[in-house]
């Protein structure tokens, strides 16, 4: 099963290829090259294997969180 998750940007890299984001109080190092256009920091996006995939809204990155949460399942 592929589980992509939420989380938020909070430090860009030089280049614009990585980021710094917060998945569920945990910072990780994230490939952003993927997408279409460059992220800022504040930007919510969803993760997976370490690749951002596509831009969230803050709510629907809290909506996921909640469900994943209420699954037992955390970042």
């Amino acid at each position: 099963m592929c589980l992509g998750l939420p989380g938020r940007v909070v430090e860009l890299s030089d280049d614009g290829d990585t980021a710094m984001v917060d998945v569920a109080g945990m910072t990780r190092e994230i490939n952003v090259g993927l997408l279409p256009e460059p992220v800022t920091v504040g930007d919510y996006i969803l993760i997976h294997s370490g690749f951002a995939l596509e831009r969230m809204t803050a709510e629907e990155a809290r909506d996921a969180l909640d469900i994943l949460g209420s699954l037992g399942i955390s970042g």
